[in-house]
């Protein structure tokens, strides 16, 4: 079988190889340096901190920050819990309602279309506010201090559909639906059978971009949640800064402002930021051979 050798003219030479390579590294070095800088600084003592500022290079390691945080370790874990279950909850709440809605405004033979387009469009542009938002929940739906107060808000995001549309368009072709039709199968086992199954690397990405929306959210647990047991991770990490704070604004005695000398203020921060942020830094990697998938899904013809 005859092969085929890359031209000079479509190949880089190797000067621009390194270039590009060089380039490609220095942002690869931006991206990780700061999580690696938030890192070192959460393993810094705080008196080091004080005296030094920050640095790579830390002269004192502690694990002060982390002590702090975890010191009531069953209320931390039960937040870690709760913000799992919603994410994975949520993520499966909004596949199911994303994915249907998407493959039909895709459609051309379906004749709402343009309806059901505009209707998500409008309403990423145009909110009712924070009020209306919270009486629908409260007062209409009955979801206050309940798990599901902070999943089905975030479930259907019109981007999201929007993206989704666009992928079905530019990558299902029609001729594999319509032999599908030829062979007896509906909508729903086309969609289940045919479309969802070629379609992973979106369903990753829209679902991996619903993960982040669920894991790092906190605005609707302060809004909704007043029980402890279902406090999500970020707005526990949320009420640890503002008690901290409170403590670091209001020493009155010489007791306490010894008391707050001793708190671990800027390591116990960005520790905050590392427990947030490194599991679903740790999960990314998951995902990421469906997002190199994706990029060579559209030379396939079918």
């Amino acid at each position: 079988m005859p092969t085929t050798n890359v031209t000079n003219h479509e190949a880089f030479s190797r000067g621009w190889n390194i270039f590009w390579n060089m380039i490609i590294i220095l942002l690869v070095l931006t991206c990780i340096t700061p999580l690696v800088f938030t890192i070192v600084i959460s393993l810094t003592s705080e008196k080091m901190l004080g005296l030094n500022g920050y640095s790579f290079w830390p002269q004192q390691l502690s694990v002060s920050s982390y002590t702090y945080l975890f010191k009531d370790s069953g209320e931390m874990l039960n937040s870690f819990f709760i913000t799992f279950l919603v994410t994975v909850i949520g993520v499966i709440s909004s596949l199911l309602f994303i994915l249907p809605y998407a493959y039909a405004i895709s459609r051309p033979e379906f004749a709402y279309r343009h309806f059901f387009t505009f209707l998500a469009f409008f309403t990423m542009l145009f909110q009712a506010g924070i009020v209306p938002f919270y009486m629908v929940i409260t007062q209409l739906l009955h979801l206050k201090d309940t798990i599901w107060a902070l999943i089905l808000p975030l479930s259907v995001n019109t981007f999201y559909i929007i993206v989704m549309r666009t992928f079905y368009k530019t990558t299902i072709s029609e001729g594999m639906i319509e032999a599908a039709r030829i062979d007896g199968a509906g909508e729903f086992t086309i969609l289940l059978k045919t479309v969802l199954p070629i379609s992973l690397p979106g369903i990753a990405t829209i679902g991996l971009f619903s993960a982040l929306g669920y894991w790092n959210d906190w605005f609707n647990a302060m809004l909704f949640i007043d029980k402890p047991n279902l406090m999500t991770l970020q707005y526990l990490l949320i009420k640890i800064q503002n008690n901290l704070q409170y403590l670091l604004d209001n020493t009155n005695t010489l007791n306490a402002i010894a008391v707050a000398e001793e708190l671990p203020q800027e390591s116990t921060r960005m520790a905050m930021v590392v427990v947030a942020t490194l599991p679903i830094v740790l999960a990314y990697p998951f995902f990421q051979r469906f997002f190199i998938k994706g990029l060579t899904v559209g030379s396939v013809k079918g």
